[in-house]
């Protein structure tokens, strides 16, 4: 859950990009670091490897300013893509409050944002949370690729895939050029921030 400080009147909330390998995690991450500089306190951590772009994650602090007195500091990260780094998914994972989901629009990568989302569910279940509870919302990033003639999964077909039972909000989206880069981001954190609302005691009267 978010670690709230009353005394300094603080609560910092983590969000988590996760999905399959070089799907758009990352590439999301760089452009909040680039287009809300002004907010962001601090470098973006990225720790990177030569077949996968993320070993460990990339670590990203984000201030969204006051609420009722509080001092609100996302942190976002993402994790790795590949499998046989599952443990440090899962490290990643521990006290998220909040996930995006991004998935690969390209045809080819079908079942692996399957596969995917399946090892989020069985992840998440080992810290007791439910991938149906969390605030999540998926982001079907890579939609600028069918211009380029490079075949990609209707977003109907995405939806029946991975959202079917969940019904998340969602998102087009290109990573690369930001398209709704900044409007994910913003659904996360309203959904986080609302779901620890009591947790944060800003509840009070409204």
């Amino acid at each position: 859950m978010a670690l709230i400080n009353p005394k300094k009147r603080e609560v910092q909330v983590k969000i988590v990009y996760y999905g399959p390998g070089r799907g758009g995690k990352t590439t999301n991450l760089e452009f909040i670091n680039e287009k809300f500089r002004s907010r962001i306190k601090s470098e973006m951590v990225t720790v990177k490897t030569y077949n996968d772009r993320t070993l460990f994650f990339d670590f990203l602090p984000f201030d969204i300013g006051m609420i009722k007195g509080y001092t609100i500091k996302v942190q976002f990260y993402t994790v790795p893509g590949q499998v046989k780094y599952n443990a440090t998914r899962k490290l990643v994972l521990r006290g998220v409050d909040g996930i995006v989901f991004v998935a690969d629009s390209m045809t080819l990568r079908q079942e692996m944002n399957i596969r995917s989302l399946e090892n989020l569910a069985e992840n998440l279940v080992s810290f007791n949370k439910n991938i149906e509870t969390i605030p999540l919302v998926m982001q079907y990033n890579k939609r600028d690729l069918e211009k380029e003639g490079i075949p990609v999964l209707p977003v109907e077909i995405m939806e029946k895939d991975l959202n079917a039972g969940l019904k998340a909000p969602y998102y087009t989206a290109s990573a690369v050029s930001g398209d709704n880069v900044a409007v994910t981001m913003k659904r996360i954190i309203s959904m986080t921030v609302m779901s620890i609302r009591e947790k944060l005691e800003l509840g009070g009267s409204e």
